[in-house]
């Protein structure tokens, strides 16, 4: 009898030595105590950490086991510490310095090359010309083969897809010429354009001026003036240009042209 009296002395002394020593509110969730599992892959469990923080949750994702199931794993979401050092990597700030710089390069770069630049176009001259009279109804035609200098300051190339001249006497257009895909120049480089008008002076004066023996000097100033459409990276652009030169309609002996007259 004494000994069983003693046994139950023994179970409730240690019953009251497990138990808290402050009572704690809540409910049983808030009553858990975060702890750290240590463990390692048992039945199919990952070790999952928590630490003592008095203003932390209870971890529903782990079940109070302290462990994510290895099958769970690429749908559970982890709770990552800001200052963990997973979320700092090293050398961060270089490597975004170093995109940012990289970036900022090439984009230089790119307005560089493709920022269109000037295209100039000049008149070069009279390269060829063919006279023609015309007794009967004293009038001139004029075949005149004209040079064309274009000079491409971009580096990309562009395309010359329209060209129209007009060929005026004083103040009268005489002729005029109309000419689509004409060529093309490559990036800083130039060419040169060969076009041909046809023209007809009707100018009893300047009929004359061609047709008198006695003058020695048969030359007619003609005013060229036209515009060149030029295309590079899908945008086109209109281009003036506009000269004067001088045409024999007798003879010439340094511009190679032939004289036919007409009975």
């Amino acid at each position: 009898m004494g000994e069983t009296i003693s046994k139950l002395r023994s179970m409730a002394h240690q019953k009251h030595e497990s138990e808290p020593i402050l009572a704690r509110d809540g409910s049983e969730e808030d009553r858990t105590t975060p702890y750290v599992s240590i463990n390692g892959n048992e039945n199919g469990y990952l070790p999952y950490v928590e630490t003592e923080n008095h203003g932390s949750t209870y971890c529903h994702t782990c079940q109070g086991t302290g462990r994510i199931p290895k099958d769970q794993r690429n749908e559970l979401v982890a709770l990552i510490p800001y200052s963990d050092q997973r979320l700092q990597p090293s050398r961060t700030k270089l490597y975004v310095s170093l995109a940012v710089v990289i970036c900022l390069l090439l984009s230089s770069l790119a307005i560089f090359f493709l920022f269109p630049r000037s295209i100039v176009v000049t008149h070069a001259g009279l390269n060829s010309s063919v006279v023609t009279l015309a007794t009967s109804s004293q009038s001139i035609n004029l075949s005149t083969t004209n040079v064309l200098n274009i000079s491409n300051g971009n580096f990309h190339g562009i395309g010359v897809t329209q060209l129209d001249v007009e060929v005026l006497l004083v103040a009268t257009v005489i002729g005029k010429s109309s000419t689509s895909n004409v060529t093309s120049v490559g990036p800083l480089g130039t060419s040169q354009i060969y076009y041909t008008v046809n023209s007809t002076i009707k100018d009893n004066t300047t009929y004359n001026i061609c047709t008198w023996s006695k003058i020695k000097v048969h030359n007619v100033l003609l005013h060229i003036q036209g515009t060149l459409t030029c295309s590079s990276l899908g945008h086109s652009e209109q281009l003036s240009f506009d000269g004067y030169q001088y045409v024999d309609c007798r003879s010439n002996t340094t511009i190679p042209h032939s004289l036919h007259q007409l009975r």
